[in-house]
């Protein structure tokens, strides 16, 4: 009866051991599965981080543009009045040696 008793425990025992093992092939594929969102979501956050980098440069390029059509139009409007003032001068002096 003890040999019965024990071999049924052992029995039990090798049962429960094969439980955990089928848990263990469970275990990996849910770690697999975990380690293959992490890897989209870095993809994914990389592909985020380009596109603001790309964004980031459109924008430095598009205010590089504006400031380049701003120091042109100041230089022009700088060049018209030096030359307006030039022109008034020569005329008040021409008008002065003519009286």
């Amino acid at each position: 009866m003890k040999k019965v008793i024990a071999l049924s425990a052992l029995l039990a025992l090798g049962a429960l051991g094969m439980a955990c093992g089928d848990a263990g092939t469970a275990n990996n594929a849910n770690a697999n599965a975990n380690r293959a969102v992490a890897n989209a979501l870095n993809t994914a956050n990389q592909a985020m981080a380009n596109a603001a980098n790309q964004m980031n440069t459109a924008m430095n390029a598009a205010s590089n543009a504006v400031n380049a059509a701003h120091n042109a139009a100041s230089n022009a409007m700088s060049n018209a009045n030096a030359n307006a003032n030039r022109a008034a001068n020569a005329n008040a002096n021409h008008s002065n040696t003519n009286k």
